[in-house]
């Protein structure tokens, strides 16, 4: 191995441990690979092949170390809760989670920290300092909407005198759901700390018969049950091209919207320690983050690949993200902690 490459691995290794909680460790690619491949396989959480692409990553991933994979697909917060209830008998090594469920993995004690060689090149709002969590793509709440509906709704002032059903999936479970409330609150001149715009419009909607919490997804888009469906844009966009470009629309909201990102968590009991650090690894390569781009999400490290210029397609006009904007990392970790209970009682009592 080129000596200047060891060195960098070795000054990266010291700043990660074997386990949380214990002391630093001194640890070459190489010899990460080597105990990565003979775990001989990796298991993971909320990482199904169908979303942001990481059916080519597990792809790649298996292929290159030689391993097998597999995945449970759940709610970012369903993820902690599995990691925290099987530590004694730890089954999975890492998942993706909503960037507001990183803080509780670490407050937890459920993550384990690990700097990918790429880590300089991650944002400073897109990070842990100690390498517990870091977005590896972002996405932007849109609605993808039915061709069938009459006056598709560009805004949330539009959604609230429509008279079609609005899919919300799992409020207070999943982060696309929760940051959905967010999008709707900024819009209605609120925000991570005043969700109460995007609680007035849903319970309107779920006093008017047409809020939906199921999922959208394809199955369901097929099925005829997703007239309007609010997801990050990134699934928006796959699941449209999945089901029939003829079929749905995508859109921004126009009156306000946010951007969020997810982070893989390796778990602090992972069984299979390596092969998540060699996963995160691989992720935050310039072949990985080109997969989320394939996936129509938006690489974390956009500035610093070489993105194929066949995928600047996979995105959205820049125009419609006139009023998106970052969410506020540290306040909505908080504030998210109390979405579920205003959900229960200003919506969901209505429904």
């Amino acid at each position: 191995m080129n000596i200047t490459r060891r060195a960098t691995i070795l000054v990266l290794a010291l700043s990660s441990s074997i386990f949380a909680g214990m002391p630093a460790y001194s640890q070459s690619m190489d010899e990460l690979e080597a105990k990565g491949r003979a775990e001989g396989t990796i298991v993971s959480l909320g990482m199904p092949d169908d979303w942001a692409n990481f059916g080519d990553q597990w792809k790649a991933i298996t292929t290159k170390y030689g391993v097998t994979h597999t995945d449970t697909d759940m709610s970012s917060a369903e993820e902690l809760a599995k990691f925290e209830a099987e530590k004694s008998n730890p089954s999975a090594s890492i998942g993706d989670v909503g960037l507001e469920f990183g803080p509780i993995a670490v407050k937890k004690g459920l993550s384990m920290a690990f700097k990918p060689s790429t880590w300089d090149k991650i944002p400073a709002w897109a990070r842990d300092e100690e390498g517990h969590w870091m977005l590896a793509y972002t996405g932007t709440i849109a609605f993808i909407v039915s061709k069938n509906v009459k006056n598709p709704p560009k805004s949330w002032a539009d959604l609230v005198n429509g008279d079609y059903k609005v899919a919300v999936g799992e409020v207070g479970k999943a982060a696309q759901s929760n940051a959905l409330v967010l999008a709707a609150a900024i819009a209605g001149g609120g925000g991570e700390e005043n969700l109460q715009p995007a609680m007035d419009i849903f319970a309107k909607l779920a006093e008017q018969k047409r809020l939906l919490t199921i999922g959208t997804n394809p199955a369901n888009m097929e099925k005829g049950e997703i007239e309007v469906g609010i997801i990050w844009d990134f699934n928006a966009l796959n699941y449209r091209n999945t089901v029939g470009a003829d079929k749905f629309d995508v859109f921004i909201p126009a009156d306000g919207s946010v951007t969020s990102g997810y982070t893989t968590i390796i778990n602090a009991y992972a069984p299979q320690p390596n092969m998540a650090k060699l996963t995160r690894e691989f992720i935050f390569s310039e072949e990985g983050q080109i997969n989320f781009a394939k996936g129509y999400a938006r690489p974390i490290l956009i500035d610093s690949i070489n993105l194929p210029p066949e995928l600047a397609n996979n995105v959205l006009p820049a125009e419609q993200y006139a009023k998106a904007r970052p969410i506020n990392a540290a306040v909505w970790a908080e504030s998210a902690k109390q979405l579920s209970k205003l959900w229960q009682e200003q919506v969901m009592a209505k429904m």
